[in-house]
């Protein structure tokens, strides 16, 4: 997650008095967290006979959280609307406009219970949104040259979003989306390849993450993450390619878990922390599938372990958050 330069935003017109204008759209990736935790939740309650309740608990934060970003952003692009139209355009900060949709597409595992309609509303919205997006997003990479420091983790974000799609497909059961499903699993496969590779090479050769972005690198584990709860969701089952890209997320991810183990020590809280929860959330998601396939005691001691840490690490940065907004931090926290 990453914020506009104040020297790049345009400034607000006169007469409006700003609000939420310091708000970064990729907060929405905290509802994507949020979201994915509650039902890898679900999966372990199934599983494991876990509590069914904390699952609901989570699933109705996540829903608060969107309502609750959805109106602040929606103040922030009424009365700072260049400050939005600068944060979109912005080569970086521009790919985590995809969260919002995303958090559309991942909210009717939550609304199903309350409003099939809604919920089918809501992953329509997101899902046609999300094609549209990646469409301006590759062209805008390929319509002018590019800069390869500009290649961070955040340029994975159209990929995943359209990943994201098949997801909660089956659950809602709409009629002709099958296509649709095997379009988001195919294009976002084919593109995951190429920009996970440019994005690792900037990493390698070029000098490293600020500070604010170091927590973006785990979204280099939703790729494969999501890849194999999307591949799953759209074939209905786990084969030896669904295996693969479980194992390469696991590598992917034991890797960056000790890259970032010293976050908390070394960099001060900022909202940006939350890009760690979807990736953290996906592969304990993932973890419980594959579990729940294989049914063997590693395996569900692997996903136990990893549900553990996805819910001890957003707890702590929805603790953290909240507290800093009791203190009126958030601004700062923003930064």
């Amino acid at each position: 997650m990453t914020t506009v330069a104040a020297n790049e935003v345009p400034p607000v017109r006169a007469g409006l008095a700003p609000r939420f204008e310091y708000l970064p759209v990729a907060l929405f990736g905290s509802v994507m967290g949020l979201t994915s935790l509650s039902v890898a939740w679900r999966l372990a309650s199934a599983r494991f006979g876990l509590p069914a309740l904390a699952a609901d608990a989570i699933g109705w934060a996540a829903l608060l959280a969107f309502l609750a970003l959805a109106l602040a952003y929606g103040a922030k692009a009424v009365t700072a609307w260049p400050v939005v139209l600068a944060e979109f355009r912005h080569p970086i900060a521009g790919n985590l406009f995809g969260t919002i949709l995303i958090s559309l597409m991942l909210l009717p595992f939550v609304l199903a219970g309350l409003s099939p309609t809604l919920a089918a509303a809501a992953w329509v919205v997101g899902a046609g949104g999300m094609v549209v997006f990646a469409l301006l997003i590759v062209s805008r990479w390929m319509g002018s040259r590019q800069q390869l420091a500009h290649a961070t983790p955040a340029w994975i974000v159209p990929v995943v979003g359209l990943l994201d799609i098949p997801l909660a497909g089956p659950l809602l059961g709409l009629p002709h989306t099958q296509t649709l499903m095997m379009f988001a699993l195919s294009v976002g496969l084919f593109f995951a390849v190429p920009l996970f590779t440019l994005v690792f090479a900037r990493l390698v050769f070029e000098e490293p993450l600020p500070a604010a972005q170091r927590p973006t690198l785990m979204i280099l584990v939703a790729p494969f993450a999501v890849g194999f709860s999307s591949y799953t969701a759209t074939f209905g089952r786990i084969d030896a390619f669904a295996e693969a890209l479980f194992l390469i997320g696991l590598f992917v991810f034991a890797v960056l878990a000790g890259r970032l183990r010293d976050l908390p020590r070394c960099c001060p809280f900022r909202v940006s922390w939350w890009a760690v929860s979807f990736p953290v959330a996906a592969i304990a998601v993932a973890s419980l599938r594959y579990a729940e396939h294989v049914r063997a005691l590693p395996a569900d001691i692997l996903a136990l372990t990893l549900l553990a840490a996805a819910t001890a690490t957003i707890a702590a940065l929805a603790a953290r958050t909240l507290l800093g907004i009791a203190r009126g931090e958030l601004r700062r926290l923003a930064g």
